[in-house]
């Protein structure tokens, strides 16, 4: 191989990698898995240290807000009106869009916005409560607008809407889970059109055919799923057309009614791990297969280590769960197996937020203001706890060493930006 040629190749990689680390395209980070890029991210911060910015919020809020390069996307409300907002990486405002009228909230912990923003790096998608799902260029013009609860009917959840549009390669998906007619939809991010709609009705009982969590799209060797978590099941669909591949059931042996759920399943090319039960649950499936494959894919269930709202982490073989009450989970993917544990200190309120891994670092954001960072050594020792001000359930975001954390009234940006 010449010297140019691997010169070129290590340039290559050189751009992707910063590339990758500038952004923050969905909730659970570039690769849908609690796992970010880049490395620098601060690990000690205070009211008066490390603290670049804090802006004041319109309201309150819920959502995570998402980065692509000089880009912050959040969406909040404002005089009854859901609100789409841009930031440069100063905090400087740069446009504001309505999307609809806002719906009341019904939870304290929610908002009319939970569902968070997602980009491609040309457009902007974002889903309310009210059911207002909508298409943005960067410059903030309306490319397009629909209400899914005007076109497929209002939905039934109980509580907030939580569950957040993801992206496929060339769609926008949204999924539907509810009590009454349930899908999972994806449409053309250019246009809108709706490209295909899969019905998801499956025989769980009153509040268990609810779910607030989001899909995650997996891509292998060119081809894209879309795992699904709801209603007792965890369900896989080809990204192009939305038909079920497969299906794992026994989420809820005793047709508990009250078995909704909250956390996200995280997925790899290999396995899906699906919380349950309200915490109570985890199951680790083997992907692959067809039909039901439940008595053939369940590699492991456990009780005990897992989390009714934070979403897990998955990452070089591990799963790493944050319990609602603050205890940290190291176990073996393929096993099962409890390889370590740290129960964080207790405070006023649980955690809703979901871990994030960067740079070697856990950051679990405890619903008070407070950020516990532990190290990825084996063991999880604590080297930092970080307070501020505020409520917070919306998830960290980190990109190119800057960390951003929303609390119900203010966005917080941590750190200062890595040189290029």
């Amino acid at each position: 191989m010449s010297y140019k040629l691997i010169s070129f190749l290590v340039s290559t990689v050189i751009l992707v990698s910063s590339s990758q680390a500038d952004q923050w395209p969905q909730w659970r980070g570039p690769h849908s898995n609690g796992v970010a890029e880049g490395k620098g991210y601060p690990t000690q911060w205070g009211p008066e240290k490390n603290i670049s910015w804090k802006l004041k919020l319109s309201e309150r809020g819920s959502s995570t807000p998402v980065v692509w390069n000089e880009h912050i996307f959040l969406t909040g409300a404002r005089d009854t009106q859901n609100l789409v907002s841009c930031l440069d990486r100063q905090g400087k405002l740069l446009w504001e869009a309505t999307i609809g009228k806002a719906r009341n909230v019904r939870h304290k912990k929610g908002s009319s916005c939970n569902p968070s923003p997602a980009t491609d790096g040309k457009y902007v998608f974002v889903y309310f409560k009210s059911g207002d799902f909508a298409c943005l260029d960067f410059q903030g013009k309306v490319v397009w607008k629909k209400n899914l609860q005007s076109d497929f009917g209002k939905d039934t959840l109980w509580f907030d809407l939580g569950t957040s549009p993801v992206l496929t390669s060339k769609l926008v998906v949204v999924a539907c889970i509810h009590s009454g007619p349930s899908y999972l939809a994806g449409f053309d991010k250019a246009t809108g059109k709706l490209v295909w709609k899969q019905d998801r009705n499956l025989d769980a009982p009153e509040e268990a055919a609810q779910t607030y969590s989001s899909p995650v799209v997996v891509s292998e060797k060119g081809k894209e799923t879309i795992f699904v978590l709801g209603a007792d099941h965890v369900t896989a669909h080809d990204a192009t057309s939305g038909k079920e591949l497969w299906r794992v059931g026994n989420l809820n042996p005793e047709s508990n009614r009250l078995f909704r759920s909250i956390a996200s399943p995280v997925a790899t090319s290999k396995m899906v791990i699906a919380p349950y039960a309200r915490g109570k649950t985890l199951t680790a499936i083997q992907t692959g297969g067809s039909g039901d494959v439940t008595k053939s894919h369940v590699r492991w269930t456990k009780s005990g280590v897992s989390a009714d709202v934070p979403t897990p982490i998955a990452h070089q073989g591990k799963v790493y769960v944050c319990t609602d009450r603050g205890n940290f989970i190291c176990l073996d993917i393929n096993t099962g197996e409890q390889l370590w544990s740290h129960q964080l200190q207790k405070g006023r309120g649980g955690f809703s937020a979901s871990p994030i891994l960067a740079d070697g670092h856990f950051y679990l954001v405890r619903e008070d203001g407070t950020t516990f960072v532990l190290e990825n050594n084996g063991s999880g020792k604590l080297l930092a706890t970080n307070k501020l001000d505020g409520f917070i359930t919306a998830s960290p975001v980190f990109a190119d060493g800057q960390i951003l954390l929303r609390t119900f009234e203010h966005l917080y940006c941590i750190g200062e930006r890595m040189s290029p």
